[in-house]
């Protein structure tokens, strides 16, 4: 039985839709699943030609999570589980992308899909207590609930240079990157960015390129994934070992296999410590983050023992003592950034036709027809690659015109930062809830996806229960929520430190100030905390 037949008569009008999802990647297609499941009424709009999401969009040489592979899919389908086989440890976008397409074909969840659909505005109707969203082309439709399932990281931005529109060849942004190859041989390459991004572009076209220039401001430490194809028998083992993947999953700090270690940096010998260090920087994944020891990312002298450890590999592996020096980071430590992993990237630059410049020496000062101009010189390009990050966590919010009761405008709201309910709802913003949300736990995606997906599913099934058509975040509980994600930032090396995860992007304008933009809790502890706003029969919202 649909959502609103289950409202008694003479209730609030009848809208198109029980939910509205925007976006179709993993968070829409698996709340499209569960909704649909239930009964409800559900529509999704997506901005892209097809499902994906992140996977969709992201199309650069060399795209691929770092999650293992079977520890990213969904969980939700044990047949869906038995039937696919990733072929690497960490798979690639075109795989990943096959996947999620794989997935909206088994469950059919196209038939409810809405692509090519921007959607640009979403307001709030108290009298009829509903949401009506815009899409980019002046359609409007109308539903009880509105679902974001936008991404943390699927805004992209160009760098604030000027003469961008003049450049002659072509240019790319990672995050738009065309649906047909690029042709590399021969050409002339300059890579503007050395984040996650910028690093698995950068190793995967140095070998085709005819010359590669690569301009960094900020290095980043790296550190090798280590991937490879997966085995027939790993693979059984994998699928016999799914419940305990899985489980093992729920358990960790941020659902990654990997979790920190009991133990100090300092409660070791300097050579157990180095050994241990070893190890890491020898295994597959995100171990030597995520499962390293329980300080080195609160503790600044713990720290500089693996940030110590990490620069020396780097000397080892760059052959030019002034370029492995350009590339080892000065301004923060080991981990207090996204890290990203790496494939051979240090040996890139041990080649004849790569070229690093630092341009904190000599800065951008446009780009020209021809290529980019420096301080220092010109340089002659055909293709100009911009792998320059998100304006993340809130940005994708951002672009859209939400405005909740009154016409309160939710950009204005989180001026001086966002500040939500369990990273899920706003208060003033009744019926509007978040996937993935500022200030829910992030980690290994998937995993809080699906977590996210199932409460936001039980709250809607309890609602329809007790005839309930308004649910709304209290100023108490947000302001509660808020504190306590803030208070969980304290003392943590990350928030001193400017990058996406603390607000801060250099190419948009009034994000120039760290704000708490994360939540950085354990997973089980958030997963409790939501857990028991459930089981109180969700009495911290206002109900109506």
């Amino acid at each position: 039985m649909a959502f609103e037949q289950t409202i008694s008569a003479g209730a609030t009008p009848i809208p198109d839709y029980d939910a509205i999802i925007i976006g179709a990647g993993m968070s829409g297609l698996y709340q499209l699943y569960r909704l649909r499941e239930q009964g409800f009424r559900v529509r999704v709009f997506e901005a892209g030609t097809d499902v994906g999401g992140t996977w969709y969009w992201n199309r650069y040489p060399g795209a691929r999570f770092d999650s293992e592979s079977y520890s990213y899919g969904y969980s939700f389908s044990k047949e869906l589980l038995e039937e696919w086989e990733w072929s690497e440890h960490f798979a690639g976008q075109p795989e990943t992308l096959r996947y999620l397409n794989y997935v909206a074909d088994k469950f059919d969840l196209r038939q409810d899909i809405q692509f090519r659909s921007r959607v640009t505005a979403a307001a709030y109707e108290e009298d009829t207590r509903s949401w009506t969203i815009t899409l980019e082309d002046g359609s409007r439709f109308d539903a009880r609930f509105l679902i974001t399932a936008i991404g943390p990281l699927s805004t992209p931005t160009l760098p604030r240079i000027e003469g961008r529109e003049d450049f002659k060849g072509a240019s790319f942004h990672t995050a738009r990157w065309p649906k047909e190859p690029v042709d590399f041989a021969g050409k002339r390459v300059a890579v503007i960015g050395t984040g996650a991004t910028g690093v698995q572009t950068i190793q995967t076209i140095a070998g085709s390129v005819g010359h590669l220039t690569v301009f960094q401001r900020t290095p980043n430490w790296c550190a090798p994934l280590h991937n490879g194809k997966i085995d027939a028998e790993t693979q059984r083992k994998i699928k016999t070992g799914y419940p305990e993947i899985f489980a093992r999953c729920q358990e960790t700090f941020a659902c990654f296999l990997h979790t920190p270690d009991p133990r100090g940096a300092f409660e070791v010998s300097d050579e157990e410590r180095e050994a241990f260090y070893e190890k890491l920087y020898g295994e597959r994944g995100f171990g030597i983050w995520q499962g390293n020891f329980r300080d080195i990312l609160i503790d600044r002298r713990a720290n500089a023992t693996i940030s110590d450890f990490v620069a020396r590999k780097i000397r080892q592996r760059v052959k030019n003592s002034a370029v492995a020096e350009k590339l080892i980071p000065k301004n923060h430590g080991f981990g207090t950034r996204r890290l990203p992993l790496e494939t051979f990237y240090y040996e890139v630059y041990n080649q004849d036709n790569v070229e690093l410049v630092d341009i904190n020496e000599t800065p951008i000062e446009r780009i020209t027809p021809e290529g980019i101009r420096t301080s220092e010189r010109d340089y002659e390009f055909d293709i100009i690659i911009y792998a320059t990050g998100f304006d993340a966590i809130t940005g994708s919010f951002d672009k859209i015109d939400f405005r909740g009761v009154g016409g309160a405008r939710l950009k204005d709201k989180w001026r001086q930062g966002p500040e939500t309910y369990l990273g899920i709802m706003v208060h003033e913003f009744p019926n509007m809830l978040m996937l993935m949300g500022p200030h829910t736990a992030l980690g290994n995606i998937p995993r809080s996806i699906e977590y996210s997906v199932d409460w936001v599913t039980g709250l809607l099934l309890f609602a329809m229960k007790e005839g309930l058509t308004r649910l709304e975040a209290t100023p108490e509980g947000v302001k509660a929520w808020t504190d306590h994600v803030k208070a969980l930032g304290e003392g943590l090396l990350s928030n001193e430190v400017n990058s996406w995860m603390t607000g801060i992007n250099s190419n948009v304008e009034g994000k120039q100030r760290r704000i708490v933009a994360r939540y950085s809790g354990s997973a089980p502890a958030y997963r409790a905390r939501c857990d028991a706003v459930a089981a109180k029969g969700y009495d911290e919202l206002r109900l109506g």
